[in-house]
């Protein structure tokens, strides 16, 4: 959700709808005032916020919502050639700036950007599965608390077993999967692979199963 605080019905009608039409969801007030009380009861994506309001003006929302700690995202929309505008608006925790008059693409395009940068660092998945734990975002494998280190054919081979536990994956199926249509070896290389990595697993090893005749699973049970 993001919400728009502008005083000028037009221009505010105008930035809803390209906003909307951009795929997000939006709210406009005129005012600071309807905007702090929605504030109370929804908390925005981000926050496009005019420097010139009646009331309270846009500096004055800025500097309190950070010094109540609310880190929300905030575009400032400052006129042309206010240069200190900008500056105090950065200064005390604005994220951007947008100088009057802005075309909408360049708003959408700014939001967007604002968003990316802002957006909480994404958190590991870690999967586990007995003895073996693997971070998929540091790519980082342990086997009783020990660190392994593995190739990437053997990390995507163990992360594979791991996203589908008790499933049985003919050597085929793995071929494609981790090597691609396009490899010309041998079924004869997943066996390799799959030797090595029970043992750099250790006693964790044990865990990736030989389904006779069909290929390889890991075990349901850790």
């Amino acid at each position: 959700m993001i919400f728009c605080v502008e005083d000028d019905d037009s221009i505010r009608d105008l930035m809803l709808y390209a906003l909307n039409a951009a795929g997000f969801a939006a709210k406009g007030f005129p005012d600071g005032k309807t905007f702090l009380e929605a504030l109370r009861d929804q908390s925005p994506e981000l926050v496009l916020l005019d420097i010139m309001l009646p009331g309270e003006d846009g500096i004055s929302i800025l500097k309190r919502l950070r010094a109540e700690g609310n880190r929300v995202p905030i575009i400032m929309a400052t006129a042309k050639g206010t240069e200190f505008d900008k500056v105090i608006g950065l200064d005390l925790g604005a994220d951007d700036y947008l100088a009057k008059p802005f075309g909408m693409m360049e708003m959408v395009s700014r939001v967007k950007a604002v968003l990316r940068r802002t957006a909480p660092a994404p958190q590991g998945e870690v999967l586990s599965h007995g003895g073996i734990q693997m971070d998929t975002v540091q790519h980082l494998v342990t086997a009783d608390g020990a660190r392994v280190e593995l190739t990437l054919k053997e990390y995507e081979l163990l992360r594979n077993f791991m996203e589908n536990p008790g499933r049985v994956f003919t050597r085929d199926q793995l071929m494609t999967a981790i090597w691609g249509d396009a490899y010309l070896g041998e079924t004869r290389t997943v066996d390799v692979h799959i030797g090595t990595l029970r043992t750099k697993l250790g006693r964790c090893g044990t865990a990736i199963e030989t389904v006779r005749g069909v290929g390889y699973r890991l075990g349901v049970r850790p």
